[in-house]
């Protein structure tokens, strides 16, 4: 059996390493449908945005 600070050395390159790895991400282009449209942006308007984590544990 390994002494426990190098599997904490182990433990933290594997972090290190991950953490360095790029998040995949998808942009899903949705056609708009006929006689509808886009509302106007504003600068104060609220926006949303979802995360999906696909590697939670």
């Amino acid at each position: 059996m390994l002494p426990g600070f190098i599997i904490d050395q182990i433990r933290q390159r594997e972090e290190e390493e991950q953490a360095k790895r790029p998040i995949p991400q998808i942009e899903l282009h949705l056609p708009v449908p006929e006689g509808s449209k886009a509302p106007e942006c504003d600068e104060e308007s609220d926006r949303g945005v979802v995360i999906i984590d696909l590697l939670a544990e």
